[in-house]
């Protein structure tokens, strides 16, 4: 059955391109699966089809927060116990996007200048093996209108409160934890999924469910 279903059908070995459409259904299906399977853990609307890895992605939720305040506010919180990779790629497009990056303890955030902040984030868990419910700190930001990111251990949400049950609005992470070996390479899949009001500033490739000329199911890539 795997053989005449999966290998020998051209809509899974065909390589997918914007162009190969109607040829690639199987590997937009497999991106669909990979998107529904990121929502459901990450407790958010809208996931994307990967990006290239957790840092990147991290980098590319700060770029996300500054884009929703349009460039006007210009400052962002980083607790300092996220992993070394995350802030050093988060720090470098800081540097080119003109970001002010604020790297400390969660608990010293300055809440009396949090209107200037454009963003928080968090991970979980992180650098210490620390879990932390953010759910009062999110509800706090909400009202500052400052969106929270959380970079989060995708195997773990499948036992903890997930990033949009503590009420985040924007959750990344590797997709190495579902068991891509280490040896295997890398960089691994990032993943990413927001709430549905900022799907527009979703970076990277989301794929859709749609119809075609005849009426049935299709799958496209819909951003």
């Amino acid at each position: 059955m795997i053989r005449r279903n999966v290998l020998e059908n051209p809509n899974w070995y065909t390589p997918y391109t914007p162009y190969q459409a109607e040829i690639s259904q199987g590997r937009l299906e497999s991106l669909l699966n990979y998107q529904t399977m990121i929502t459901e853990l990450t407790g958010l609307d809208v996931s994307n089809a990967s990006l290239l890895d957790e840092a990147s992605s991290a980098s590319e939720a700060m770029f996300m927060a500054y884009n929703v305040h349009n460039g006007k506010r210009n400052k962002f919180f980083l607790s300092k116990h996220i992993f070394p990779q995350n802030i050093e790629v988060v720090k470098t497009k800081a540097y080119g996007l003109g970001i002010e990056l604020v790297i400390d303890e969660p608990a010293n955030f300055d809440w009396s200048k949090a209107e200037e902040f454009c963003g928080y984030m968090v991970q979980n868990p992180d650098n210490l093996g620390t879990i932390t419910d953010i759910t009062e700190v999110a509800a706090k930001l909400k009202e500052k209108k400052v969106v929270v990111t959380v970079i989060a251990d995708l195997l773990s949400l499948a036992i903890t409160k997930t990033p949009g049950e503590m009420g985040a609005d924007i959750a990344v992470g590797s997709a190495q934890r579902f068991g891509v070996p280490m040896a295997f390479g890398g960089p691994h899949a990032g993943f990413m999924a927001v709430k549905d009001e900022f799907k527009r500033k979703m970076p990277g490739r989301l794929i859709g469910v749609s119809k075609d000329i005849h009426g049935d199911k299709a799958l496209r890539m819909a951003l």
